[in-house]
């Protein structure tokens, strides 16, 4: 085996730093919002509370998002041993499980990302009874979103809500690690048998021939049938939005290493071929990948960073040792692009990333940064400086 090339650990010098003020950062932001939840997206560069929102009041936990803020406490207690960083997710852990109890905001699949950071963590990290309780009673909830004999399960909204009827969207792959720790907590099969058809579907109809994605596709939810492919976030619906071609390298690497199904793995490198070929120089992504160099179209460090992560699990569960080494090397050569250009000096921020993008159609987020961006680059950053870290997902 050849020794580390000083580039490499020069880089690795790199992670380190720049993950030792991203625990820095992590820690003061647990003294400015105590128990309660930044927004989405900062404001010029600092979280406000989360905003009212009807019945919740300002800082409450509702929304898609809210667990990429104790998600990124496990990340540094894991990292740092400090206990103010467990002691502030555990905290979490319970609200989300009222939350759950309370019936509030579940609307969505997103409950896979809420309670797999909020809830799975904590019982694989420190065996929490509660936790596991909330986590499979989550999943539970997740379930009824399944549509037969569409085979998939159901973005957005009241499952009555006819605009929404039927659609799912690439982002969703992200939320079946929940269903399939239900299935490895409970050996019930309707978890795993979900998983396998929702990520088949995806497989087959939002991937598109030349290896982009598409962000949403609708199922006629009575017969099944496969109707089309659209956006809600990126350019145009024949565009590919960068961080829903992130997710799907993310997201079916990680399908391929719950089923084992070789074609999840080869969409998870065909995903990653388009997304790392539509880079620019600078490998910072833009919002949408139909972007190229001579384009002043905003960037979004968030798609970079799921990128990175995904990557990352690319490379772990490839049993092809020179595909993984590739995998591994382009996830660093992303990451090292966000530390040097996108991250803040430390202590002018309160974000771990700048320049991310929410949704650019409506005006949200631009060049800003985000929860999801912040919980990504560091668990890359995890990833890349403890490489026998085990994933939440």
């Amino acid at each position: 085996m050849s020794s580390p090339s000083s580039a490499d650990t020069r880089t690795d010098a790199l992670f380190a730093q720049a993950s030792d003020v991203a625990l820095d950062t992590v820690r003061r932001n647990i003294s400015a919002f105590g128990a309660l939840y930044p927004a989405d997206t900062t404001a010029h560069g600092r979280y406000p509370l989360r905003p009212t929102h009807g019945a919740f009041a300002e800082g409450g936990n509702y929304g898609w998002t809210t667990s990429f803020w104790p998600g990124m406490q496990w990340l540094a207690w894991e990292r740092g041993g400090d206990d103010v960083f467990r002691d502030a997710a555990l905290g979490h852990a319970r609200d989300f499980d009222r939350r759950l109890r309370r019936g509030e905001d579940l609307d969505t699949h997103d409950i896979g990302f809420l309670y797999t950071l909020a809830s799975v963590a904590p019982w694989r990290l420190l065996g929490d009874e509660k936790a596991r309780e909330t986590a499979i009673a989550a999943a539970d909830q997740l379930m009824t979103r399944f549509l037969e004999p569409a085979g998939i399960i159901q973005a957005w909204g009241d499952l009555a809500d006819p605009h929404q009827r039927g659609r799912t969207i690439i982002d969703s792959l992200m939320n079946m690690p929940l269903l399939m720790w239900a299935y490895e907590q409970t050996g019930q099969e309707r978890f795993v048998d979900a998983v396998r058809r929702h990520t088949e579907q995806l497989r087959v109809h939002i991937m598109r021939d030349d290896d982009s994605t598409f962000h949403t596709f609708y199922w006629d939810p009575v017969t099944g049938e496969p109707l089309r492919g659209a956006t809600e976030q990126g350019a145009h619906d024949d565009s590919c939005w960068a961080r829903g071609q992130a997710w799907g390298v993310y997201g079916f690497a990680m399908g391929y290493r719950f089923t084992g199904d070789e074609r999840m793995l080869d969409t998870a490198h065909r995903c990653a071929r388009y997304f790392l070929a539509h880079l620019p120089a600078d490998a910072i992504p833009y919002w949408d990948l139909v972007y190229g160099d001579d384009s002043d179209a905003p960037r979004d460090s968030s798609a970079g960073a799921i990128a990175a992560a995904g990557l990352l699990e690319l490379a772990r569960v490839d049993p092809d040792h020179a595909r993984a080494q590739h995998a591994a090397a382009e996830a660093r050569r992303l990451l090292a692009a966000l530390v040097t250009d996108c991250a803040p000096a430390p202590e002018t921020a309160d974000t771990l990333l700048l320049h991310g993008v929410y949704d650019l159609p409506k005006g949200n987020g631009v060049d800003e940064g985000n929860l999801w961006g912040d919980y990504f680059y560091l668990e890359a950053l995890t990833r890349v400086t403890d490489p026998d870290w085990t994933p939440y997902w």
